[in-house]
């Protein structure tokens, strides 16, 4: 059995390792904008966890699997990330990156029509 001085340690350990994540990302986008908001997305179910946690995740605006939401940067909306880090993954996003759902689902959207990419009638040997 651990001693409690190492699972103190071993907490303050993944709270470090969580803000080093999500900093991570951020060096790969543009230097001229600054990072304002998280971009969480839900990628473990909440099946069979505990309420809190459950009403965690409705808090935060995530009620399906692979779900992304976008929340500015603001002390309890870490605090909320922290409670579920296990279940989502946050990226580091600037103001322009922010998507609402209809602009979410417009990305997804094949385009409409089709092209013809080869016809058997105009083909050369």
């Amino acid at each position: 059995m651990l001693p409690s001085a190492s699972l103190r340690s071993c907490a303050r350990a993944s709270t470090r390792s969580f803000a080093y994540s999500a900093t991570a990302s951020s060096s790969s986008t543009a230097e001229s904008e600054p990072l304002t908001h998280f971009r969480i997305t839900l990628r473990r179910s909440a099946i069979a966890l505990p309420k809190n946690i459950k009403g965690t995740l409705v808090a935060l605006g995530l009620h399906r699997r692979l779900q992304t939401v976008y929340h500015r940067h603001t002390p309890d909306i870490a605090g909320k990330i922290l409670t579920v880090k296990e279940l989502v993954s946050v990226a580091n996003v600037p103001a322009s990156a922010v998507r609402n759902k209809l602009e979410q689902r417009m990305e997804r959207k094949a385009p409409r029509g089709y092209v013809v990419t080869g016809s058997k009638l105009h083909a050369e040997p």
